[in-house]
């Protein structure tokens, strides 16, 4: 499977920024990462409906307050090797092949503003194209890349609630209730 793959949210400001994410934690949970955590302000509400999620649609993924730099720089400091999401870095799939994959992984997602010392500490600063875009989307492009299709197309065996597709409609099978 690999080593440990994290994500770090610099920033986060709790009247501003729960929806954002949110959608960060949903992405990283869905496309394969054992950890989602938060720099800035405490949320534990964020977290408790993360856990909602991994109950009803299977999988668990670590969540945790912490400090953003701090943090980081204890990761690198253990071996890790931290990837910086920002528009300012190198192209995505270029970067990709030269990550290495032998240690645990850190991605590191901006918030509000980003510390200059974030680009120093990163052993890679990598960009999901060069104009403005959402956060959520660099994470879904650059995992999806990461892990390529065990990503999307992850498997939760321990899921109550399970969707599918099918001619354009939904199917929800509610594994908890007995038929």
């Amino acid at each position: 499977m690999g080593e440990r793959l994290d994500v770090l949210r610099l920033g986060y400001r709790r009247g501003r920024d729960p929806r954002i994410t949110t959608h960060l934690a949903l992405v990283a949970r869905a496309l394969g990462a054992d950890g989602f955590f938060l720099a800035g302000d405490e949320d534990q509400d964020m977290f408790d409906n993360l856990d909602s999620v991994c109950d009803r649609f299977g999988g668990e993924i670590e969540t945790g307050h912490v400090s953003g730099l701090g943090h980081l720089k204890r990761h690198i400091e253990s071996g890790g090797v931290a990837i910086h999401l920002t528009m300012y870095g190198e192209p995505f799939r270029q970067a990709i092949p030269k990550i290495r994959r032998d240690r645990p992984l850190l991605i590191v997602v901006g918030g509000a503003k980003v510390p200059g010392d974030v680009y120093k500490y990163s052993q890679h600063n990598v960009a999901v194209g060069n104009q403005p875009h959402s956060e959520v989307a660099a994470l879904a492009l650059f995992m999806d890349a990461w892990f390529g299709e065990s990503g999307s197309e992850r498997q939760f065996p321990d899921a109550r609630l399970i969707i599918e597709g099918v001619n354009g409609g939904k199917i929800v099978h509610d594994n908890s209730v007995e038929e």
